[in-house]
């Protein structure tokens, strides 16, 4: 590590921009599940759940590949500062409307506009990476870079929880331990500043002119779905990795809804030992997240980028399966131990899903070329967010108040076994240069 930092003197300083994020993402993040998942003060149902995960994600996702035009086209340093600084303020607008006790709909609206511009902040971090690391150090340090910040949103969701446990279950708590989050966004514009201007890409265009201003700006935003799309089709591996993220998410969006509802079973009283339950399960799915950064540097060299999203979907499959359906069926005394196994679920699922994003990261940063870099991780975004609020959606619609649905865990693993097969047809597919 300490090679790789002396070789390429940038990549600690944009490392530390993605920490200080990741840590108020997670403070954020559990802040806000205080406030509306377990707060004594809201009461919430599967469908208003899935409600505030839709008006959480889908508007960024749809938005997500034209705003990653603008990655490709203005300063990404400027971009990534601004955007921090921006986050800051609709940190600290949330936990106003929150302390005011607001009602959902403003409050999803403030909590939308952080959520979307955490995501431009990633999407931009990782589009920057290559202009500061030399490409041979991409896989390792994508593991590596996921471990920290695995454990710094871990340690973020951590302390909110914390805060929200101290004060007290409810809105005021909440509100504190989302002005708290605001920290992450003020540091990390800090660090970012620091950068020399253009420092992060992206590339110039052959002439010398800088891709900015004018009409051309306007034209790439309007084509940024279709150039992110068409540069991802056009690498085959990109496109598999695609797959095995869409899978996973859509499955991930299911398990993630009867989590939450299994483990509100019980006493309604009982909101700290339900947020004690909601917490472990965050930090197991984290904790697969750390580990996932071992095992990927292991898997892709020796599997290859297609093998390793297959053999991540076929485990989580069997996972699914064994671990995640005792949850549905389980009563009496039988109901901790299948909360145990959740954990052990949510710890699998976590690093075999984190596996295929450092796979498709890897793809993405070796195989796109800077120009069209960041509409595809944008576009990974929005593949990321629209199968996960799908997910939601339908098994919301579906799915009992206490989770008890045996055929919904069934229906999941079987979107893990289209995705391997999705992939197999894709890898027979011929591809050729990507030609804008």
């Amino acid at each position: 590590m300490a090679t790789v930092l002396r070789e390429n003197p940038g990549t600690l300083r944009l490392t530390l921009v993605r920490l200080t994020g990741q840590f108020g993402d997670g403070m954020f993040q559990a802040a806000l599940s205080g406030a509306i998942l377990f707060n004594p003060e809201r009461e919430t149902d599967p469908l208003a759940i899935a409600g505030g995960f839709a008006a959480l994600l889908l508007p960024y996702s749809i938005i997500g590949p034209y705003a990653g035009a603008l990655l490709d086209r203005w300063d990404r340093r400027r971009v990534l500062l601004y955007a921090n600084l921006l986050r800051a303020v609709l940190i600290l607008a949330t936990a106003a409307g929150l302390a005011a006790g607001i009602r959902a709909t403003p409050l999803l609206l403030g909590a939308l506009a952080v959520v979307g511009v955490s995501r431009f902040v990633g999407a931009g971090v990782s589009a920057a990476l290559p202009k500061v690391l030399s490409q041979r150090w991409l896989v390792p340090m994508n593991s590596v870079l996921a471990t920290v910040a695995s454990g710094c949103a871990i340690l973020g969701a951590g302390l909110g929880f914390s805060l929200i446990g101290l004060i007290g279950a409810g809105d005021f708590a909440a509100a504190v331990a989302t002005a708290a989050s605001a920290s992450g966004s003020i540091v990390s514009a800090l660090v970012v500043a620091g950068f020399r201007p253009r420092a992060l890409g992206p590339d110039r265009e052959a002439d010398g002119t800088a891709p900015v201003g004018g009409v051309g700006v306007v034209r790439a935003v309007a084509s940024g779905l279709r150039s992110g799309a068409t540069a991802a089709w056009r690498a085959r591996d990109v496109t598999t990795t695609f797959l095995g993220i869409g899978a996973h998410r859509i499955v991930f969006g299911a398990d993630t809804l009867l989590m939450v509802l299994a483990l509100r079973r019980g006493d309604e009283a009982a909101v700290g030992t339900h947020l004690a339950k909601f917490s472990a399960a965050i930090t197991a799915t984290g904790a697969g997240l750390v580990t996932a950064a071992v095992v990927a540097p292991f898997l892709i060299p020796r599997l290859g980028r297609p093998r390793t999203v297959v053999a991540c979907l076929v485990a989580a499959t069997v996972v699914q399966l064994t671990l995640v359906t005792p949850i549905t069926i389980a009563t009496g005394d039988t109901e901790r131990r299948a909360e145990l196994l959740l954990l052990a679920a949510a710890y699998l699922l976590g690093l075999a899903g984190q596996v295929i994003k450092l796979t498709g990261d890897a793809a993405m940063q070796i195989e796109i070329d800077d120009t069209h870099r960041g509409q595809v991780f944008a576009l990974q975004d929005t593949v990321f967010n629209i199968t996960f609020v799908l997910a939601l959606a339908g098994t919301a619609a579906l799915i009992p108040a206490d989770g008890r649905s045996p055929a919904a865990v069934v229906a999941a693993a079987g979107v893990y076994v289209c995705g391997i097969v999705a992939i197999a047809i894709n890898s027979r597919r011929q591809t050729g240069p990507y030609a804008p």
